[in-house]
């Protein structure tokens, strides 16, 4: 009778850690990521669509093809070695033109200070160009070259805090959740960039 409840007991460590590998990645505090509200932040909650973990048919990699939209871009990501989804982001820009040189770091939270992250706009990995201009998360390749083919002069960057399903590089299962992209300010603020409400919305 031990033997069949140590048995049990162990099964369901193995599941609960097969789980967690899935999805790869050192996971931010999403908590905090999630409330993705400052001062300046205008959009309501009732303005995400309510269709939050619906299944799509077509996964948002498979949406995405290769263009050359950030072939004069090149950029350093700071990322944790076991991050698995940060590794799929560097592919998504890459395939978008962009130099991406991934750069394994102990301590993210450094970077993100030294760069002008706020806490609640923060998720798996930073990405800094050679101008200086900040991606937090898992930005589409589309508003990176957006913002840099204008950018604001009161911004550093752009944000996607937590980690969306669906964005790039956080494809798993067909699923997508709404999410918004921020602007990341000089001073500090956040305002919303873009409101992303469907796979096809990333191309």
């Amino acid at each position: 009778m031990m033997f069949n409840t140590d048995h049990k007991w162990l099964g369901g460590v193995v599941l609960l850690t097969a789980s967690v590998g899935l999805m790869a990645c050192s996971q931010p505090d999403v908590d905090a990521a999630d409330k993705q509200t400052t001062a300046t932040t205008q959009v309501p909650v009732e303005a995400i669509s309510p269709a939050s973990n619906t299944k799509s048919n077509t996964k948002a990699s498979d949406l995405q093809p290769s263009s050359t939209i950030l072939q004069n871009v090149s950029a350093t990501v700071y990322k944790d070695a076991n991050c698995g989804c940060c590794k799929e982001w560097i592919g998504h820009a890459e395939d978008h033109g962009m130099t991406a040189n991934g750069q394994d770091v102990s301590d993210l939270a450094v970077f993100k200070q030294r760069y002008g992250v706020p806490d609640n706009m923060r998720s798996c990995h930073t990405a800094v160009t050679s101008d200086g201009y900040v991606f937090e998360g898992h930005v589409p390749a589309k508003y990176v070259a957006q913002f840099l083919a204008n950018p604001p002069s009161e911004a550093i960057g752009l944000a996607v805090p937590g980690m969306p399903m669906g964005s790039p590089g956080m494809e798993y299962q067909n699923r997508f959740d709404p999410y918004r992209i921020m602007q990341i300010n000089k001073d500090g603020s956040s305002t919303v960039y873009a409101q992303i409400e469907s796979p096809q919305q990333q191309l």
